[in-house]
């Protein structure tokens, strides 16, 4: 069986393989992505890149329909969620061309001594490796494409292997578009064969959204070779509960902020955080909330509901509690909500990527703070309180690159997004992630 395969979950039949890439391949893209820079990305302004970026958002709509169905295919997302990832990722590389001529502007710096003038030019540092994950197809694509392909960088995009027929709509979606050969180019790799892109001196730098053990390994062949990276790592995102006047709104937001993308994201919220007197409450409306949930979809891969079964089933060996919505079946995970995770238990600490949450009981607000921080992650967080004052308070204590009050799903294209300690670092979205890849460039003018 080739590496890259559409395996639909749901079933678990192959529906189509595609080739691995040969070396030749590589050395052809590799080329090809050089070329365009040296050529395209010299001769065309921002104005004109930002209009090809631009029609590249236009065809994500005008085939949100295809595209969706493929995903569900390819990984089983939730349709209407799908149809939700094509419109999020059109509205990205809309934002991108709306605002790129504004965000890569020439910055006058006013001079302390001396004459003449300086200026701070923003220009392309040349081809990217783009290496994604199959749980955002479409939408980890295009906060990476956008604002580089706007920038005048060119970009190598090695998808997961279990997503090469979105990774393939893409490239036809960027040559229907009008991008010239070069500009952005789909390659079907290996991970031998990524070590080899990121050491070649064609290219200048790496964005990897993935496992902490695939950017550990991404990092360390970028740093013997001096590539700067960007990495959009794991997480487990606390949420935060203080104080409410509603509590079954909150224990709703709860249940979708965990169980979006059927469990599947970086920044749902895996490690819920109830403040003494609300917990018992919380924990017994969560638990019954949880057991009349049917999830009609399944997990990415029956592997990797193997993997979340093994973790839940070691927390309970150790002494947690599960209350499940019921059995697994092949990749079909029940959602569920682990009570009694100690410290102690390596499942305190580690990520549970699919619809089952732990649940903490905290004494006061500073062991609330004290709980969200004692993980290795810091990607997002979440705070729920009627109390303006202490939301502001303990979102300047938590230790994550994104805090959210009092409410969940609330990505914007313009919020930068991204994380701190083993989620990675670097920001994509917003005004932030045009600047991660950019040549900022002093021209300092003596007379």
């Amino acid at each position: 069986m080739s590496l890259y395969a559409v395996t639909d979950p749901a079933t678990g039949e192959v529906v189509r393989e595609y080739p691995t890439a040969t070396d030749s391949d590589i050395a052809d893209a590799l080329a090809a992505a050089d070329a365009a820079y040296r050529s395209w990305s010299m001769t065309t302004t921002v104005a004109e890149r930002a209009a090809l970026v631009r029609r590249v958002g236009e065809l994500h709509t005008e085939r949100r329909e295809e595209l969706a169905d493929i995903i569900v295919r390819e990984m089983g997302k939730p349709r209407e969620e799908a149809l939700g990832e094509v419109d999020f990722s059109a509205a990205i590389y809309e934002y991108y061309a709306d605002n790129a001529e504004k965000f890569l502007a020439d910055q006058k710096i006013e001079l302390l001594a001396g004459t003449g003038s300086a200026v701070i030019k923003r220009r392309p540092v040349g081809p990217l490796l783009g290496i994604m994950p199959w749980n955002f197809p479409y939408y980890q694509v295009s906060r990476f494409a956008a604002p580089n392909l706007a920038t005048g960088n060119t970009i190598l995009l090695k998808h997961a292997p279990q997503c090469p027929e979105s990774a393939a709509a893409i490239q036809q979606i960027f040559d229907d578009a009008g991008a010239p050969k070069g500009a952005y180019v789909n390659i079907y790799a290996t991970n031998e064969q990524c070590a080899d892109i990121i050491a070649d001196p064609r290219i200048q730098g790496v964005s990897l959204t993935g496992s902490e053990r695939a950017g550990a390994a991404v990092a360390e062949i970028a740093g013997r070779n001096l590539k700067k990276v960007v990495l959009e790592l794991g997480g487990s995102d606390p949420f935060i509960v203080l104080g409410t006047d509603d509590l079954d709104a909150v224990v709703e937001a709860a249940a979708g902020a965990r169980l979006g993308n059927t469990g599947q994201a970086c920044n749902a919220a895996k490690r819920l955080i109830v403040i003494d007197k609300l917990y018992d409450e919380f924990v017994d409306k969560y638990a019954a909330l949880i057991k009349k949930t049917e999830l009609a979809s399944p997990l990415s891969s029956t592997a990797a509901a193997e993997g979340l079964a093994r973790q839940v089933d070691q927390a309970v060996e150790s002494g947690a509690t599960l209350v499940s919505a019921g059995e697994r079946q092949g990749a079909f995970f029940p959602a569920g909500v682990l009570t009694g995770v100690k410290p102690e238990q390596p499942t305190f600490r580690q990520e549970l990527f699919g619809p089952v949450a732990m649940v903490f009981r905290a004494s006061s607000e500073d062991d609330a703070i004290r709980i969200a921080n004692d993980t290795p992650f810091g990607l997002g967080s979440y705070v729920f309180t009627n109390d303006p004052e202490q939301a502001q308070r303990v979102a300047d204590r938590i230790e994550a690159g994104m805090v959210f009050i009092n409410g969940y799903d609330a990505d914007g294209v313009e919020l930068p997004f991204g994380g701190v300690k083993r989620s990675g670092f670097g920001r994509e979205l917003g005004p932030l992630g045009i600047e991660e890849f950019v040549n900022k460039k002093l021209i300092r003018t003596i007379a």
